[in-house]
């Protein structure tokens, strides 16, 4: 299938490792000349060097800072000027999600859900709201929010918090911009092979002396009995991002390799 990508020009936060540069790569794959954003200037720039040198395609490093709002219209600016436009956004700047983090209603704090709101939910906000006047201009664009299964969890308040939020973010942004052409979606990833994963699964394996792979399986909780891997979630978002997802918007695609026992419709 011709995702009909070739042309279009992306911004991707949090690119610089993990699902969001498993996003640039499987767009730039796909002809999408790719602005990578994060807030590390050095691991962000040979990210999109190594990218560059791998698709042929342009890619722009530009670290951004997602909570601080000047700096996000910089990025959407730089991004305009370089490219010379914009075409889709994909969210995915945001702190991981700590198993070891405070989850417990007396544990809970105030800093710790204004810290994950301001990271996760306002930060795409942010750039949405940055974003969507050149998307209307033009008629056409794609916005995709990258959340988590812990929306559908509660074993964390902090955690869920954030997730349902861009949630409700996604659905009203996509009920305001569907009229100009603009779809938006959000991709619940759940557990998944990134880098962070890899690491910490090495440094078990070296304290305990078990194999990655044994300590891999042991966290496997889907139907599908595996860790779905970043280029897996980047496939999903690569087709919400193209035209021929138009009939999607508003809603939420998980991408974490199916939860067994509930139904969700």
């Amino acid at each position: 299938m011709d995702l009909q990508l070739s042309g279009k020009r992306a911004i991707v936060t949090g690119g610089s490792k993990g699902i969001g540069l498993a996003v640039a790569r499987g767009l730039a794959a796909e002809g999408v000349d790719v602005v990578l954003a994060a807030r590390s200037a050095e691991p962000l720039a040979a990210a999109a060097q190594a990218l560059a040198q791998e698709s042929g395609r342009r890619i722009v490093a530009v670290p951004t800072d997602t909570g601080d709002d000047e700096q996000v219209r910089a990025l959407v600016e730089r991004t305009v000027a370089e490219l010379g436009g914009v075409d889709i956004l994909v969210n995915a700047a945001a702190t991981p999600w700590s198993a070891g983090a405070p989850a417990d209603l007396n544990a809970t704090s105030d800093d710790i859900v204004r810290r994950e709101v301001e990271i996760k939910v306002l930060g795409y906000l942010r750039t949405a709201r940055a974003v969507a006047p050149h998307l209307i201009a033009q008629g056409w664009g794609r916005i995709v929010n990258i959340s988590g299964l812990g929306a559908r969890q509660a074993n964390s308040i902090a955690q869920t918090v954030r997730n349902v939020g861009v949630s409700a973010l996604t659905k009203n942004l996509a009920d305001e911009l569907g009229p100009h052409g603009i779809n938006v979606t959000v991709v619940h990833p759940g557990l998944t092979r990134t880098e962070r994963l890899t690491e910490r699964l090495a440094a078990q394996a070296a304290e305990s002396g078990a194999a990655v792979e044994e300590l891999e399986a042991g966290l496997v909780a889907n139907s599908i009995r595996r860790v779905i891997d970043a280029r897996e979630v980047a496939d999903v978002v690569t087709f919400l991002a193209s035209p021929r997802s138009i009939a999607i918007t508003g809603d939420a695609v998980a991408a974490g390799g199916g939860v067994p026992g509930p139904v969700y419709y």
